[in-house]
């Protein structure tokens, strides 16, 4: 077994078991827990507190207690969490961090104080104008309030220069990530649809510095290896890429995604930091920065032409939403970038998807048939 595989059916194994990945990752680290709602939440702060940032990203759980608090026509990943919060599953963490991107993210803020009163949660709320100098102030003093709150919960300070040095290995992590997706899109057989998702996946449990590791020695390992052919190369874009039994499909297909906009993905590093200014400010310019994402208020709406540049880029065949049942901000972001591909006759996979499927025949059929098409 080459030394590439190796690695990736360890980080595999962390993300399919993400309660043992933790359990382990806080046990190695000598650290507790604190939880991260998607999508946005500022990890930097809660590593350099000492903490493990874990993301929440719901589960494949059947819903019987959050039903209390969420209605039946809420995102999935939000339901799935409040079940797991209510179940005690995440009693391991000593807080959670929200970020009240969407409506619905608005009502968990409040709901979780109820459902899961056992665990405290800290608020961070983005500006909606994030072009104006203000906007930019108000995040800073936003990073500032929850830096606060995180001091409390450790009982120390956070230092200007461990704040720094965790900002430094995050924006190292991003900058790993970004070249591991490159060697990624060379090698579509090796890493297919699923072992893609599941090797970015694993860091959401891992110690940040670990994972840094396990991808720096996997893009090395990887660019040691022939490039790879593939049948079927797509853009994937959406909330995330679950679940995985959507992306055994494409395996099967020989569909690979050999780039994306995803906001459990490649959203989370593709925008490097800026070069200037302390570590708040360059947390708060990355917001700034941040381009194509429907969570954040974007008047130009960049998104269509940032996947039609990924397609070109990569010399993909086409692009595949992968569209979350319920979420609003991707819903109404759709129709615009559908009608750009058109126009630039971009071939296109509308998938809708949740986290509770549990039959994937016309998902498989709408898989078969789209790449038997473009193939």
């Amino acid at each position: 077994m080459n030394n590439a595989q190796t690695i990736i059916d360890a980080l595999c194994e962390q993300a399919l078991h993400p309660a043992l990945a933790v359990a382990k990752s806080c046990r190695d680290a000598g650290k507790d827990a604190v939880g991260c709602f998607p999508i946005y939440t500022p990890e930097e702060l809660v590593y350099a507190a000492g903490f493990l940032p874990v993301g929440m990203w719901g589960g494949s759980t059947e819903i019987k207690l959050a039903d209390r608090y969420l209605q039946g026509f809420c995102c999935s990943i939000m339901r799935s969490n409040i079940e797991y919060g209510m179940r005690g599953t995440y009693n391991r963490l000593r807080a959670v961090l929200l970020p009240t991107l969407c409506d619905t993210l608005k009502c968990i803020c409040e709901n979780w104080k109820v459902a899961v009163s056992q665990l405290p949660v800290i608020p961070v709320v983005y500006p909606q104008n994030r072009s104006l100098p203000a906007g930019e102030q108000y995040l800073k003093d936003e990073f500032s309030r929850v830096r606060l709150e995180l001091e409390k919960l450790a009982g120390h300070p956070i230092t200007d220069e461990v704040l720094e040095k965790a900002f430094a290995l995050y924006e190292d992590w991003r900058s790993a990530m970004r070249e591991f997706c490159e060697a990624a899109s060379t090698h579509p057989k090796t890493i297919n649809a699923k072992v893609r998702h599941l090797v970015i996946k694993a860091g959401w449990f891992l110690d940040k510095a670990v994972h840094l590791e396990k991808i720096r020695a996997l893009t090395a390992a990887l660019k040691e290896l022939p490039e790879e052919p593939c049948a079927v190369r797509v853009v994937a874009t959406g909330l995330m890429a679950e679940p995985v039994g959507v992306l055994n499909l494409m395996v099967e297909n020989d569909m690979a995604i050999v780039a994306d906009d995803l906001a459990q993905e490649s959203r989370q590093f593709r925008t490097p930091a800026r070069l200037e200014g302390d570590a708040l400010s360059r947390m708060a310019w990355r917001v700034m920065d941040q381009k194509g994402c429907p969570f954040l208020y974007e008047v130009e709406k960049t998104r269509g032409q940032m996947l039609i540049d990924q397609v070109r880029q990569y010399k993909a065949d086409a692009v595949v939403t992968m569209l979350m049942k319920f979420c609003d901000p991707d819903e109404f972001d759709y129709p615009i970038y559908k009608a750009e591909l058109e126009e630039a006759q971009i071939p296109h996979l509308y998938l809708e998807v949740e986290q509770q499927m549990d039959s994937f025949g016309q998902a498989g059929t709408r898989i078969q048939s789209f790449a038997e098409m473009i193939g």
